[in-house]
C-alpha cells in the first residue's frame, strides 16, 4: 500500500483515510471532495495520477483539517503511532503536518518496531521535523526546493526560519548545501532538490541534474514542487527504485509544465492534466 499522509487547511474536518479518488475537482477520500490548490492536495493526485497510469493499487490518503490549531496534525501522529504496524503500508510520504517532535519521534519509534519498514518520503512541514529531530536516518527520500535545503545545510538549525545567515546566503551554490546536508547527517540515501536546476542526490553525490526544458512561467506556480513528490511516491509504489523514480518524476514535472503552456496566473491543476502525456515522453526519452 503507498500511504499519503498530510494535514489539509480546513477548520474541523476529521481525520479522514481511504483510498485516494480522482474527481474533476480534485480528489475524494473516505467521500469528501478536496479541491486542488497545492500542498498535500496536489501531492495526492499527482501521486494517484501515476498509480493510475502504470495500473497499480490507488494510493489510500490520510488527511485532517489544521488550520494552526494542531488538532488535526495531532490525530494524524497518533493514528500512526497506534496503527501503522498493521495497515500493510510498503512506501509512506508524509507531507504537511504541523511539526512536532515528541509525537514524530512517536511515530518513528512505532516504525522501527516493524519486521518490515515501509519507503518513507518526507517533504515540508514532515521533512522539517525530521531534520529538527535528526531523524534524517529513518528516510528514504527528501524533496527539498532550495530553500529548505539551505535548512538541512545547516546543522544547528532546528526550524527554516533560523537558518544562519552565511548558509541562507549559499543558494546559489547548491553543490556544497547538499554537500553539508549530508556531512550533517540531515539527508536521504536518495535526496531531490528542486529549483531552477534540479539536482537528484545519491549517497551524497549528485548523479543527475536536470536542466531542460526551463519554463520561467513556472517559477510563480505555487504547488509544483507537490507534484514532484507526488509523483516520486506514485513511482516508487510502482515498483521503481527511489534514484529512478526521481529521474523520472523531475523530468515529467518539467514535460507536463511545457505541454500546459503555463502563463503566471495558470494553476497547478491545469499541470496535472497533462501528466499521463508527459510520462509518457519522459518514457520515450529514457527508454523505458
Amino acid at each position: 500500500m503507498l500511504l499519503l499522509v498530510g494535514a489539509v487547511p480546513a477548520d474541523r474536518l476529521p481525520l479522514l483515510i481511504g483510498p485516494v479518488s480522482l474527481s474533476e475537482r480534485g480528489i475524494k477520500i473516505d467521500g469528501h471532495e478536496l479541491p486542488i490548490n497545492r500542498g498535500n492536495e496536489a501531492m495526492m493526485k499527482a501521486a494517484s495520477l501515476i498509480c493510475q497510469e502504470y495500473g497499480v493499487e490507488m494510493p489510500v490518503g490520510m488527511v485532517a483539517g489544521d488550520i494552526g490549531k494542531r488538532e488535526g496534525s495531532t490525530a494524524i501522529y497518533n493514528h500512526l503511532a497506534e496503527n501503522l504496524p498493521t495497515m500493510g503500508v510498503n512506501v509512506m510520504t508524509m507531507h504537511y503536518v504541523m511539526p512536532d517532535l515528541k509525537l514524530n519521534k512517536k511515530v518513528l519509534a512505532t516504525v522501527a518496531t516493524m519486521r518490515e519498514k515501509p519507503l518513507m518520503i518526507a517533504d515540508a512541514g514532515s521533512m522539517y521535523v525530521a531534520k529538527a529531530g535528526g531523524d534524517a536516518k529513518y528516510y528514504d527520500v527528501f524533496t527539498p526546493d532550495i530553500g529548505e535545503a539551505t535548512f538541512l545545510a545547516d546543522e544547528k538549525a532546528d526550524h527554516p526560519a533560523y537558518t544562519r545567515g552565511f548558509i541562507f546566503n549559499m543558494e546559489d551554490d547548491v553543490p556544497e548545501l547538499i554537500r553539508r546536508a549530508y556531512a550533517g547527517g540531515n539527508a536521504t540515501k536518495t535526496m531531490f532538490v528542486k529549483g531552477a536546476v534540479d539536482y537528484i542526490c545519491q549517497d551524497g553525490e549528485i548523479v543527475d541534474t536536470i536542466r531542460e526544458p526551463s519554463i520561467e512561467t513556472m517559477e510563480p506556480i505555487g504547488g509544483t514542487g507537490d507534484l514532484i513528490t507526488g509523483m516520486i511516491s506514485g513511482l516508487m509504489h510502482a515498483g521503481r527504485s527511489p534514484l529512478l523514480a526521481c529521474r523520472i518524476a523531475g523530468r515529467v514535472n518539467r514535460a507536463a509544465g511545457e505541454l500546459a503552456n503555463p502563463t503566471p496566473a495558470t494553476q497547478v491543476e491545469e499541470i496535472l492534466r497533462c501528466l499521463p502525456k508527459a510520462l509518457a515522453k519522459v518514457h520515450k526519452e529514457l527508454g523505458l
